[in-house]
């Protein structure tokens, strides 16, 4: 039986909350476009670095 290893890294989950939460305050969004933004900003995050 072969054994797999999977390792998780959670570095760059940090590095995006982080920034998701200084555009929330940089921006001064209230709730619904932090929710908003929670969505959209990975969105356009991806297309960048694509």
């Amino acid at each position: 039986m072969e054994t797999k290893r999977i390792k998780v890294d959670t570095g760059m989950g940090l590095i995006w909350f982080a920034g998701w939460l200084f555009t929330i305050a940089y921006a001064k969004l209230i709730w619904w476009q932090a929710i908003l933004g929670l969505v959209v900003w990975p969105y356009y995050i991806g297309l960048a670095v694509r």
